[in-house]
């Protein structure tokens, strides 16, 4: 079963307008403990994203210096953010979001690429916002009830009774015979893949070897 980020996600959707001020968007991030908050327009669509980071820009000692003609676009922007009392001139864009519908590990691959800590849930016919999914949430998949884990990872082998399965705090260790080194490799990282696996220890044997192993170059 693959967990969705409907599953896991926070239904509060953290997020303020175009035209909160300062003091509101720091007042949102306290009341909710949260490090960033999404900027909406009118409907409730969201179109950028205000951290503890675009907010502490007041504070910094690089933006008290005048603008330059040799600074860079983003030494520009950050200039622009810390001159700003409104969310939209706070506020980074676009707004990266996801939907209710994909996969907890596809947003947690999103997060670590974008390096962000939490992602607006939209509905993807509206574009509206209906939640917010953190950090917290995607590892809430780890600790799926054990019962779960097994179901899944039992209906991925070709045959229940030839293969043996440990389950230890999320990690699989798993133990059979097949006949090619390739079914053995395919097996574990399916397996792998499961939502709520922390890691596999392949305890599999094979008969036959089908995978050609590419010498280093000296």
């Amino acid at each position: 079963m693959t967990v969705e980020v409907k599953d896991v996600m926070g239904r509060v959707a953290i997020a303020v307008l175009e035209d909160a001020p300062f003091a509101e968007i720091v007042g949102a991030m306290k009341r909710y403990a949260v490090g960033a908050v999404t900027v909406i327009d009118a409907d409730r669509r969201p179109v950028g994203v205000v951290s503890e980071e675009d907010l502490l820009l007041k504070e910094t000692d690089t933006v008290r210096h005048s603008v330059s003609i040799f600074e860079s676009r983003h030494q520009r922007q950050e200039h622009h953010k810390a001159a700003g009392i409104k969310a939209e001139e706070l506020m980074t864009t676009p707004a990266i979001t996801v939907t209710p519908g994909a996969s907890v590990r596809d947003a947690a691959r999103l997060m670590h690429d974008k390096r962000v800590k939490q992602l607006p849930v939209i509905d993807p016919v509206t574009g509206r916002i209906i939640g917010t999914l953190h950090q917290r949430d995607v590892l809430r998949v780890f600790t799926r009830p054990a019962v779960d884990l097994m179901a899944d990872i039992t209906a991925l082998l070709p045959d229940r009774e030839a293969f043996s399965i440990e389950l230890d705090k999320g990690v699989v260790t798993l133990g059979g015979r097949v006949e090619w080194n390739s079914q053995a490799t395919a097996l574990v990282e399916s397996i792998r893949g499961v939502e709520g696996v922390v890691d596999v220890v392949s305890e599999l044997t094979f008969d036959k070897e089908d995978l050609i192993v590419v010498p280093s170059l000296l």
